[in-house]
């Protein structure tokens, strides 16, 4: 990524970013190519050591050596940092007990501490901000104020407090935050939070921003008693809400201070409360933020109009809205939109609703879409929260940044169950594709979606051949089938289950593009391969099908028609009340061979294999050389291919042996024993980069 966006080295497809067109840009170059900090490096170390650099009270908590001080804002840094690498418990928070560490800005976001652990490591504190979104249950919010103030410095001097997502215990009654009275920020969203708890809230003398959104509140009319100081109100899918539309807008109308506000809802809630909303002229007048993405009936005549009468409007949400797409919203300098009309909208959305799924679903939709007709790379896009990427089908990152591939896979297998929309359906179906090869076949079988995630593969793939269309869902479907089966026999199995291969005939009867042929061709290949399985392909449609593939002009197609027929017919057993169809087969088998290029020819579909055992057994078959020609041809074209992956896979998995034996095997055809000493030539260009160790005795006997 740092050769990717320095300066320096920018590959001509990459446009630098542009302040205009490309405003989020500006800074990515810089940040992307810039090493970690000192401080943080020093800080993921000593995270990393503090077993070690500790010493233990008697209750198993952990004591900082007693000569140790941490100034106000390495302590802070070094909490958040332990906190985001999940290393925060009741056994660690306890370093911050005493005054060896001072903190101010608190983030224990997502951590699992108890009651006491928390009151114990932070509540001394002069604390001035506390993060605690999403902490575990067993630190609830009323707990949570009742340590907090335990300390007078902390109830008149704690600014920002953020509970989004943390629980209440059912039995809780009223949330006494009205002792904080320097509470300037307050943020309860997803919480269980209530009409009463909203009025005594709305009597913290210092309040200035609360976000209500998703809770349990029915009626807002407390928020009139701090109408002279809020400045802030978020109530994103105040879904609970039971007032009248007339009342809501009297209330909103009373705060007159409001510089910002957000009453944007889920698209499927159909509210109107924002079209309402905008056709009032006398609400709102020093609003210069209003977030009313989601709503219904909303236009761009409206919103101009809204916009145009409070001219230091400098933000409107308008995702999942009918609205957006004027020039005026690209016109007026000073605004930015998060909507789904452009990529600088887009973005603007991704930005700003990171934690609101129903509008990152949306946003990606929209991204997703944009990027089909990207010519170019925007280094913005880029940065901007990376991890969507992860959802755009975006191989490269999929494959080579570090993440647990096993619960993404669950998430997408999860995802792609939920009959989404098309084109979300389209980006789980190609995710799925690129994670079923980065897993292994052990974390295949232990995913209990595996099944439902091949049988809903499966009915995409139905309900495109039936309907005739072989668009690009059709291919991602049945690529990611064709991963999920490649040595899983468990997934194998499921495919069989759910008549799979009866689906996939229909498939070949319907279309003949070569892509789909080869597509099919290959994962039948898998299920040849699975000895248990293989006879579920010995029937007359199948077979059919395979023999007059093995005749195509594609090189791919008639390479794995070729593939299925050397696996199915090296089992003689299968072939017991046909021999005579079984010698045919071989004789088509052979005669399709020797009408290939050599097999270092090009295809148009990349061949990859995890492992190169299965073709062992097929290497081994003297009796039969058709078969063991075929698997001497696919050996050969992938180590020609990528050497560096497949040679060393020979070497790891002891196949060497096994070419050394063909090429002085008296039973060998020459043509075999060609092809095995091409194989083996190439390890005699190849071997020097492999360190000793990993060669097998073959290998280092051809020195010689």
């Amino acid at each position: 990524m740092v050769h990717f966006l320095h300066p320096g080295h920018t590959p001509r497809n990459i446009v630098p970013p542009e302040a205009q067109k490309d405003a989020l840009g500006c800074c990515v170059v810089q940040e992307e190519a810039s090493p970690y900090t000192l401080v943080n490096i020093c800080l993921n170390v000593l995270i990393a050591n503090l077993e070690k650099l500790c010493s233990e009270r008697p209750d198993g908590t952990l004591c900082l050596p007693e000569h140790w001080s941490f100034p106000q804002e390495v302590a802070d840094r070094f909490l958040r940092v332990m906190t985001w690498q999940g290393k925060l418990t009741d056994r660690t928070a306890s370093i911050f007990r005493g005054n060896q560490m001072k903190l101010k800005l608190v983030n224990i976001q997502k951590a699992k501490i108890s009651t006491a652990a928390f009151i114990k490591a932070f509540c001394h504190h002069k604390l001035i901000e506390l993060n605690a979104t999403a902490v575990h249950a067993d630190l609830p919010v009323p707990d949570i104020i009742s340590g907090l103030c335990s300390n007078s410095w902390i109830q008149q001097n704690l600014r920002c407090l953020l509970l989004d997502s943390t629980s209440i215990p059912q039995n809780s009654r009223l949330l006494f935050f009205s002792q904080l009275t320097g509470l300037r920020i307050l943020s309860v969203f997803n919480v269980c939070f209530h009409t009463e708890d909203l009025a005594n809230v709305s009597q913290l003398p210092r309040l200035e921003s609360l976000d209500i959104s998703n809770t349990l509140v029915t009626d807002i009319s407390a928020l009139l008693t701090c109408k002279d100081r809020l400045k802030s109100l978020t109530m994103h899918y105040l879904k609970c809400l039971s007032m009248t539309k007339p009342q809501i807008l009297a209330v909103i109308r009373g705060l007159t201070c409001l510089l910002h506000l957000d009453i944007s809802v889920h698209r499927q809630l159909k509210s109107d409360l924002a079209f309402h909303l905008l056709q009032q002229k006398d609400i709102l007048p020093n609003v210069v933020s209003l977030d009313i993405s989601g709503g219904s009936c909303i236009t761009d005549e409206a919103v101009e109009l809204f916009i145009q009468q409070r001219p230091a409007m400098q933000f409107v949400g308008l995702l999942a809205t009918d609205a957006g797409t004027s020039d005026f919203f690209t016109a007026k300098q000073g605004l930015r939109v998060a909507g789904g009309a452009s990529m600088s909208q887009i973005s603007e959305a991704l930005s700003r609703y990171r934690n609101r799924s129903c509008f990152m679903k949306e946003a990606l939709c929209r991204l997703f879409t944009e990027t089909f007709s990207m010519e170019v790379t925007m280094p913005a896009i880029l940065k901007l929260q990376k991890n969507c990427l992860l959802s755009l089908t975006n191989s490269r990152i999929l494959v080579d940044v570090p993440f647990d591939r096993f619960d993404a896979a669950k998430f997408v297998m999860r995802w792609l169950c939920k009959h989404e929309n098309p084109k979300m359906q389209t980006m789980a179906v190609s995710v799925t594709s690129i994670l079923a090869l980065q897993l292994s076949p052990e974390q295949m079988a232990q995913l209990e979606e595996l099944f439902m995630a091949v049988k809903e593969l499966l009915a995409i793939v139905k309900q495109k051949t039936t309907k005739n269309l072989d668009d690009v869902t059709l291919l991602f479907t049945l690529k990611a089938l064709w991963n999920l089966t490649d040595g899983s026999p468990a997934a194998c199995k499921h495919f069989i289950e759910s008549q799979g291969l009866e689906i996939f005939i229909q498939v070949l009867e319907t279309f003949s593009e070569s892509a789909i042929q080869s597509k099919v061709l290959g994962l039948l290949n898998n299920i040849a391969e699975i000895r248990e399985l293989s006879s579920k392909l010995v029937t007359e449609d199948a077979l059919k099908h395979i023999s007059s593939l093995l005749c195509s002009r594609e090189m791919e197609v008639s390479y794995f028609a070729a593939g299925i027929i050397a696996h199915l017919t090296s089992d003689r057993q299968l072939w017991i009340s046909r021999d005579f169809q079984r010698r045919a087969l071989l004789q088509d088998l052979h005669a399709a061979i020797q009408n290939w290029p050599s097999s270092s020819c090009k295809m148009t579909a990349l061949v990859t294999y995890r492992s190169l055992k299965t073709f062992f057994p097929l290497l081994g078959n003297f009796s039969q050389p058709e078969v063991q020609l075929w698997a001497l041809w696919a050996v050969c074209h992938v180590c020609s291919k990528n050497p560096s992956k497949y040679c060393k896979m020979l070497v790891e998995e002891e196949g060497l042996q096994l070419l050394c034996d063909i090429q002085e095997h008296s039973e060998a055809t020459p043509q075999a024993q060609q092809i095995a000493a091409s194989i083996l030539n190439d390890f005699r260009m190849h071997f020097m980069n492999y360190q000793r160790p990993t060669l097998s005795n073959a290998l280092l006997n051809l020195r010689d």
